[in-house]
């Protein structure tokens, strides 16, 4: 009785160890499918132009970007690697070629925030030009330079923790650099630069799209001033700066990283 016992303990304690594989595969499983779901909705939109002649959202996005149907000889669209620009679709008219770069946002609610760039601080603070004493604070921000007092996160400091000139630093900074600063957040530079931005809202029975110029989409989430938040972030207008955080504590939780909600393009002016 009592190998019975044990037997029986030793298969209860096995399925345990199975059942709990199974559940955390399921959350990869599930992790993996809103990640492949978020590309293949690009995809979508990839696929939609390819179809420009029988479908009428593909249509009216060309429209949209001021290419009127009726003059349009051939659509080609395609996906760039690595890009701001996630669809680039190739217009033939019969005044010419061009070729429009679109980076998408993809919702899926009102409130949602989608981060727009993520890099590591120095890569940054080339890019922009950062003065040493804003690198500094920043590194501290991050924690790539641990705490020099008392802070509520042993692990870096918040930018309201911060001297007040340290504090002032920082924003006369992203201040004064604002235009340049919003410019390679929403749109980047070089030959795939996105010269549209697309926000697709899924979750609504009937999905919403807008398309707007990244002109237009740079002047909406740069108004407003550069201030520091409660929390002790950055806000750039519309845009948040923060610490990325979370990957269970490696060391890219310490990048730089920009969010927006691409929601409120809908109601931009």
């Amino acid at each position: 009785m009592k190998q019975l016992a044990v037997i029986f303990l030793v298969l209860l304690l096995s399925s345990g160890v199975v059942t709990a594989q199974e559940a955390d595969a399921a959350k990869v499983e599930r992790g993996s499918k809103t990640a492949k779901g978020g590309f293949q909705n690009e995809d979508e939109i990839r696929d939609k132009f390819n179809h420009w002649q029988t479908d009428a959202e593909a249509r009216a996005w060309l429209e949209a970007m001021n290419h009127p149907v009726a003059e349009i000889h051939s659509v080609s669209a395609s996906k760039p690697h690595g890009e701001k620009a996630d669809v680039e679709v190739t217009v033939k008219t019969k005044s010419g070629e061009r070729v429009e770069r679109i980076s998408i946002k993809l919702v899926s609610s009102q409130n949602g925030f989608n981060q727009i760039d993520k890099r590591w601080l120095k890569t940054y603070a080339t890019m922009w030009k950062m003065p040493p004493d804003v690198v500094e604070a920043l590194k501290l921000f991050v924690g790539e330079a641990p705490p020099r007092e008392s802070s509520r996160d042993k692990r870096r400091m918040y930018l309201n923790e911060l001297d007040q000139s340290v504090q002032q630093a920082v924003v006369d900074f992203f201040t004064a650099n604002k235009d340049e600063i919003v410019s390679d957040l929403l749109a980047g530079d070089g030959l795939h630069a996105a010269n549209w931005m697309m926000v697709a809202h899924k979750a609504t029975e009937k999905p919403k799209w807008v398309i707007r110029s990244s002109a237009d989409a740079i002047k909406f989430y740069s108004d407003g001033p550069v201030e520091l938040t409660k929390a002790g972030n950055l806000k750039i207008g519309r845009i948040t700066m923060q610490r990325k955080g979370g990957d269970n504590g490696r060391e890219t939780a310490k990048m730089l990283q920009f969010k927006i909600n691409p929601v409120l393009l809908f109601d931009a002016k």
